[in-house]
Formats: C-alpha cells, sequence, structure tokens
C-alpha cells in the first residue's frame, strides 16, 4: 500500500478527481486530498474528506502544530495534481510555496504527476510550456492533456484524461519509481497501415497496436513527452501522449519522419505494409461475368525504419521492429544492419502468434552485439524490458553535462 497524495486545483474537471480518489482508495492505497482553495469552489472539503477518510486543509495554518507543509510531501510515496491548472503549474516551477499544496510540491522526494486540464489557448501560451519544460526537466511527470469537450461548447486539447488512464500511469509510475525517460521526447509508432485497393477493399496486416501502445503508456509513465502516430487502431488513447491518427504506409512516413525531427528516440512498433497497389480503382472492383483472375500490380513502399536510420541525429536513437515468420534471427540481424538501428525487437508471427494477444515473446538485438531473450510476457513488461534497454544506450551516449557525444552506432 503507498501513500498517495492528491493534489486538486481550481478547474471544472475537479469533479473527476473524485473517481481518480475512488480509484486509489479502492486498490488499497491511502490517500491525502490536498485542494487548493479555488479547487474548493468546485468541489467541497466534505466530499473529500469522506471519500479518502482524511482530514482536508489547504493552508499551511492548520494544524500547524504536526507541520502539515513538510511531513506530507515527506511521508508521501506518491504525489498525483489532477486536474492541474495553468496557474499550479507555473507556481510550480518557480518554486513558489503559498499554500499547502505548493508547499507539499517543495518537499516531495518521491515522483510527482502532473496531469493538466485547461483551455487550449491557454495549455499552448508559451509560458505554459516553457513551465511544463521546466518540470519535466526536473523529473516531473506531466502528461499530455487529452483533446475534446472542454468547459462551454470549446473543443480542442486541454481535457483532462479519463481518470482510468490517469491511474494507470500512477500505478506505472509507483513501480518504477525513478523518471529516467524525464526530458526526452520519444515517438512510438503502433497499429498496421491499410492500402486501399478501391473504396471498400485494401491490402493490410493483423497487427493490433496493443505493443505500441504499451510502450506509449511506459514511456508516459517514465516521464517522458510521447508522440503516438497510430494507424488503424481501435484501442483506447492512453493518458498523455500527443496522438496521430494515419493510415497508410506513406501517411505512417510523413508523420513519423516530422515528429522524429526533434525526438531523442524512434520506436518502430508499427507494422507497414510492405506493397500498395500499384494504381486505386475509384469504383469497388467487380467478380469478371467471364470468370477471368483479376490482376494485381503492386509496388513496394518505402522504408521508413532505414530512411529514419539513415537521417539519425547524433545521441538519437531508433527502435526497429521485425515481425518473422521463419528464420527470424537470422533476418533480424540482416534488418538491424540494413536500417542502421540501434535495437531490433525480434518476434515471430503467424496465425494465434502476437497478434492482438496480450502478451509477447520477444529477443532483442543490439548493434553493440547484445542479445536479451525474453520468455512469454505481458506487453506492459516486454514494452518496460525495452525501454530499459534505451536508458542504458542514451545514457552512454550523453555526457555529464547532457549533451550528445559525437559517436555513431553499427553493427
Amino acid at each position: 500500500m503507498a501513500e498517495v497524495v492528491l493534489g486538486v486545483c481550481g478547474g471544472i474537471a475537479a469533479y473527476k478527481a473524485c473517481e481518480l480518489l475512488r480509484l486509489f482508495t479502492e486498490s488499497g492505497h491511502s490517500v491525502r486530498v490536498v485542494p487548493t482553495a479555488s479547487a474548493l469552489k468546485f468541489v467541497g472539503a466534505p466530499t473529500w474528506a469522506a471519500l479518502s477518510g482524511k482530514p482536508v486543509a489547504t493552508e499551511v495554518w492548520d494544524d500547524v502544530h504536526e507541520v502539515p507543509h513538510v511531513r506530507i510531501g515527506r511521508s508521501a510515496d506518491l504525489v498525483v495534481v489532477a486536474p492541474a491548472t495553468a496557474d499550479i503549474l507555473a507556481r510550480a516551477a518557480h518554486g513558489l510555496a503559498d499554500d499547502l499544496l505548493t508547499n507539499t510540491l517543495l518537499t516531495a522526494t518521491c515522483p510527482v504527476v502532473f496531469a493538466p486540464a485547461m483551455h487550449t489557448e491557454m495549455w499552448e501560451n508559451p509560458a505554459t510550456q516553457a513551465n511544463v519544460a521546466t518540470l519535466r526537466s526536473r523529473g516531473a511527470i506531466v502528461i499530455e492533456p487529452a483533446v475534446g469537450r472542454l468547459t462551454g461548447a470549446d473543443t480542442g486539447r486541454g481535457r483532462l484524461p479519463d481518470p482510468a488512464s490517469i491511474f494507470s500511469t500512477a500505478l506505472h509510475v509507483l513501480s518504477r519509481r525513478v523518471p529516467d525517460l524525464a526530458g526526452r521526447h520519444v515517438v512510438v509508432t503502433a497499429g498496421g497501415t491499410r492500402e486501399p485497393l478501391d473504396p471498400v477493399r485494401f491490402l493490410g496486416n493483423r497487427s493490433s497496436g496493443k505493443q505500441g501502445y504499451a510502450l506509449a503508456s511506459s514511456a508516459v509513465a517514465r516521464g517522458a513527452r510521447v508522440t503516438l502516430v497510430a494507424a488503424n487502431v481501435t484501442l483506447p488513447v492512453p493518458a498523455g501522449v500527443d496522438l496521430v491518427t494515419v493510415g497508410t504506409t506513406e501517411e505512417l512516413r510523413k508523420a513519423t519522419v516530422s515528429a522524429a525531427a526533434d525526438s531523442d528516440v524512434v520506436v518502430m512498433a508499427a507494422a507497414p505494409a510492405d506493397f500498395r497497389p500499384a494504381s486505386v480503382a475509384e469504383k469497388k472492383i467487380k467478380k469478371s461475368d467471364d470468370g477471368g483472375e483479376p490482376v494485381l500490380e503492386l509496388i513496394t513502399n518505402p522504408d521508413i525504419a532505414a530512411e529514419l536510420g539513415a537521417a539519425k541525429r547524433p545521441g538519437q536513437l531508433l527502435v526497429a521492429f521485425a515481425a518473422e515468420t521463419h528464420d527470424a534471427l537470422e533476418n533480424a540481424r540482416g534488418k538491424l544492419a540494413r536500417k542502421r538501428a540501434d535495437l531490433i525487437v525480434v518476434n515471430e508471427v503467424g496465425t494465434d502468434l502476437v497478434f492482438g494477444a496480450d502478451d509477447n515473446t520477444v529477443t532483442i538485438l543490439g548493434a553493440d552485439g547484445t542479445t536479451i531473450t525474453l520468455g512469454k510476457l505481458p506487453k506492459a513488461d516486454v514494452a518496460d524490458a525495452i525501454w530499459d534497454e534505451v536508458v542504458l544506450r542514451l545514457a552512454s551516449r550523453f555526457g555529464h553535462d547532457g549533451t550528445p557525444q559525437d559517436r555513431t552506432s553499427g553493427p
């Protein structure tokens, strides 16, 4: 059982924190709610006290003999601020301490997770973005807000992620304790591309996107800013990611190359179609009346991972995936070299293998000659194992001042 501090700020989404509190308490965690004075205008102190079973205070002057402004932060295993307003992000970034929550943030030595919620213009304002960058650089986890309905009729980025998603991220943070991807921008691709044949048919594959989504969720919990490029995935969007949806391989290529421009790591977990039709019929292709066989001409799609590998910046890492039906390791080693990847994740695929399953069996090959074989594991655990290898390589490529070292990778 963990000691969790739930900070609640004065935004309309404060009512959703009640559900987040319930998820923590029902899973056995001890939760102390620390609202701001503004938060109590949306949800009153009796509600928080009743749901948490603990007293609620907003000021350092309440119960002074217990020194709450120091004790609460010191004893916490995790601090989650949800919703986190633009105001609290600014005050936390600048080290202000004018109420119990900001004092708790200054004294906490445990992981801190901010779940922002505000209007789009406030989130995108350069001041807010600078404050977010500052917090992330210090190891705080600031998850990206969701896109959706805001206060009134407004729609855009700034909506509080679903409480269940925030809770899932928080549990992952508790299990890791160290935000070892803090300050990093990672790009993860997921799903399978589809190449149109006509208005109703396409060439595609069975990729569900589960492994890519697990990688994205894990990266958020480890402190990264995550761009998730998803091709035809129907899974719930992980809390805290910047989602880009695509359909075809060319769309995947454009989105990934664009996102990779300022990234530290690119993980190509998606399954792009290797081929596409040379032309797309404007109308549905009909069966021939004389029973003749249709002829389909295919052309090769671009190799996105190879393009990214050739364009890697000093210090940037590329993780490729190799889904193989036979000679898996031999084929993967060839791909590792051709794509100039730093790591390649190998798994055998086929009917009843990997696609759509919740677990995976993989081997991770490194350009430095390392080989790591993982037994059958949940895809979330596989994701963590991949990030563990990435973190080791990031550490070896950056100097003590955080600047990239002038070294290249390759077999």
